[in-house]
Parts: structure tokens; sequence; C-alpha cells
């Protein structure tokens, strides 16, 4: 079985730091966690990672970052890869971007900064107990 992977992007190292930790919290050792500061960071990141066999499942994405805004980021990764599960976690989008999101990239859910780690740990539980792994 290929490893699997939680991909978090975010262009604020703190909040990266504590989703990364949350979700190690949440979930062990049974995923691969990734960060990438911006879109570009994250699409090197996806290649990469499928490159080497490693499934990415989930990714946690800002939407107002530096370059790309997180609906583009998250509709062109839904283009490519359209089984990974998607969720924004803003303090900035507005609500067009949103519903964008949700309509072009099957976005799951946004989740508005600050976040509730349980709310947040929830929403990537539920996901992942859909999944066929």
């Amino acid at each position: 079985m290929s490893e699997l992977a939680i991909i978090c992007v975010d262009d604020e190292i703190v909040v990266l730091d504590s989703l990364k930790a949350q979700l190690k919290s949440a979930f062990g050792e049974a995923y691969r966690y990734e960060v990438a500061e911006d879109a570009d960071e994250a699409l090197e990141l996806i290649e990469e990672l499928t490159e080497t066999e490693v499934k990415i499942i989930l990714i946690v994405a800002d939407w107002l970052m530096p370059g790309m805004k997180g609906d583009d980021f998250l509709i062109q990764v839904h283009q490519k890869y359209p089984s990974i599960i998607k969720i924004m976690l803003t303090g900035q989008a507005n609500a067009t971007a949103i519903e964008r999101a949700r309509r072009e990239a099957n976005l799951l859910c946004c989740i508005h900064k600050p976040w509730s780690e349980i709310e947040l740990v929830e929403a990537i539980r539920s996901a992942l107990a859909s999944l066929e792994i």
C-alpha cells in the first residue's frame, strides 16, 4: 500500500505549524503531513509526491495567499486530481470565492479562521471515513 498524505497550504508558518501539530495529535502516524507556503510550492509538492507514489488524500488550503488564491489553486488541483478531498481554511475568502470552489473544485467545506480544532478534525475525520483506502 502506498503512503497516504495530507497537505496544508498557507502563507503563515505559524498556521502551518499549528495545523500540522493538530493533525498529528488527532491522526498520529496514520498519514504523512506536508506543508507548503503558497499554491505554486504546493503544486510542485503534489507532483513530487505523486511521482514517488505517495497518495494525497486531502488538502487544507488558505484562500488569501501571495500569487494564486486558494479557490484557483483548489480548482487546478481538482482538474488534475479530482479524488483529493479539499478544505478551505480562511479568514479572508469572500462568499463568491467559496461558492466557486464548491462548484468547480468539489470543496468539502470552508472553515473560518480562527478555527476550532474540533471542527477541523471532525470535518477531516468524516471525509476520511468516506474514502475507500
